[in-house]
């Protein structure tokens, strides 16, 4: 049984180890949610169901020293218009 948002996407998620997954230069990765992807960012994007609820997932694999230092952290979710 899956717990994910039936949406189109049969694993709704961005990955680093997808080699489309758009980078930025800093090395940061801008991910997209909402029912419909931004044009040019459909690799970084996450669909969503409008009035259905959904929430965040960061699964870290070998995070570096910062994460445990807590001087990063994810950013929070922003609307982009």
């Amino acid at each position: 049984m899956s717990s994910y948002l039936q949406t189109d996407h049969q694993f709704p998620s961005v990955s680093s180890q997808n080699k489309k997954t758009q980078v930025n230069d800093d090395g940061s990765v801008d991910v997209y949610f909402g029912p419909k992807a931004p044009p040019g960012k459909e690799s970084n994007w996450v669909q969503t169901i409008p009035g259905k609820s959904w929430f965040t997932i960061l699964r870290l694999y070998g995070p570096l020293e910062p994460w445990f230092e807590k001087s990063w952290r994810p950013n929070d979710i922003e609307l982009v218009e």
